[in-house]
This record gives structure tokens, sequence and C-alpha cells, in this order.
């Protein structure tokens, strides 16, 4: 099913759930309005305490999770961290990027990258963020064209670049930035900490069961 077929699907059925609320162009608006107001004074509950360095955080927490992380400076160092992380584990120098990361030198550090939505015969998939979380060491990825989520999912490895600017103290930061942001929800919002795994048989821990084998963040410090 295409894109378009699936949005359209979605607005039938949120306009069908609208109907039955009473929910009108000319009522939508003081009930947002409402809702956000809710939202604004609704009081937090405890949080647990997470050092300044954000940075530093969503580094050790992502690794605890059996990710692995690099620390370039700048934007232009993304591709030659890239090859470097494949090298290391004799991975394929070829990958698939969310379009919008296409820009980046890859064919200079020695890699075949190719800007769009990833297929089940791509290995590597190269992704940027919505934003990421330091408390719990987890990448938050929104879906869109320029963002399709097929590459964080299908592929064994998936490579996140992370700007250190996006990295929020914990998932209430988050939720905030994206309503701030977007609004509306995108059709996806995927959440992903660390590899795929499961341990629903024997209790055996299997990395790699539903998606990625492998996650590795390449964080900006200078985005």
């Amino acid at each position: 099913m295409r894109n378009e077929e699936l949005n359209d699907s979605r607005e039938d059925i949120l306009g069908r759930i609208r109907s039955r609320l009473g929910r009108t162009a000319e009522n939508a608006v003081p009930a947002r309005a409402d809702i956000e107001a809710c939202l604004a004074r609704r009081e937090q509950g405890p949080r647990p305490a997470v050092e300044d360095d954000l940075v530093a955080r969503l580094r050790s927490r992502s690794e605890a999770l059996a990710s692995t992380a690099e620390i370039v400076s700048r934007p232009e160092e993304v591709p030659a961290a890239v090859a470097r992380y494949l090298a290391a584990l004799s991975l394929p120098l070829a990958a698939v990027a969310w379009p919008q990361l296409a820009g980046l030198d890859w064919a200079g550090a020695g890699l075949q990258v190719e800007g769009r939505a990833a297929c089940g015969d791509d290995l590597v998939g190269i992704t940027g963020v919505f934003c990421a979380v330091a408390e719990t060491g987890t990448l938050a990825l929104l879906s869109g064209p320029d963002t399709p989520a097929s590459a964080s999912l299908l592929p064994e490895t998936h490579i996140a670049i992370v700007p250190a600017s996006r990295i929020l103290r914990g998932m209430e930061e988050a939720f905030n930035l994206i309503r701030a942001e977007c609004g509306e929800l995108p059709r996806a919002v995927n959440f992903i900490s660390g590899p795929s795994r499961t341990g629903d048989i024997e209790q055996t821990l299997v990395l790699g069961a539903h998606g990625p084998y492998r996650v590795h963040i390449v964080i900006v410090a200078g985005a």
C-alpha cells in the first residue's frame, strides 16, 4: 500500500472518530487550547537525576544497551567515522541513508551511500534522529518522506547520526519538542534503545530478533 493510501485511511478513521465526538472545525480550536493548558499546568512526578553532560550520559546509557558510540566534532567528520566503524567489523561499505543525509561526502570516505528508503537487501542503514534522550539512551525517529522508517528497521546494522544540540534530558522533553515542532504527530514515531532483542525463548537474550543486530551512534559535538 502506498503512503498516500495509508494517509487517506488514517484521515478517514480519525474523521469518523471526530464526527462521533461532535468535533467540528469551529470547536476544535478551543478544545485544543484546553488540552494545551492542561498539559502546561500538569505537575511532573519524581524523575531520576541526570548529569548535566548529556553527551556523556547518552553515550554511557546507549552502550549499556549494547549500542556502540563515537563522538566527532563536526558533521564533515561523520562519513569517516562511519567508514571506520564498518571497516572494523568487516561490514559492507555500502549503505542506504535518509535522503537529507545524501549530501555528506560519503564517496570521499570510501563509502557507497544511496539516499532512499531501505529494502530487504540493504545491510546498512544510516539515519539522523529527531532527538535523543540522555536519561535512557534512546533515539527518537519520526517517519516522513525524507526520514523513511525502513532505514532504521530493515538493515542488520543501523547507524544513527545525533547532533549534540538534539540530545534532551528525558522523555518528557522529547514529547514537548515533538508537540512544539510538529504539532500533529507523523504516521510513525519510533523510540530505539539499542539493537532489537527478545528474551521470549527460555529467557535467553537474543539480539536482532525483530530488527537490527547492531546500533552505532555517531554524536556530532559541534552540531
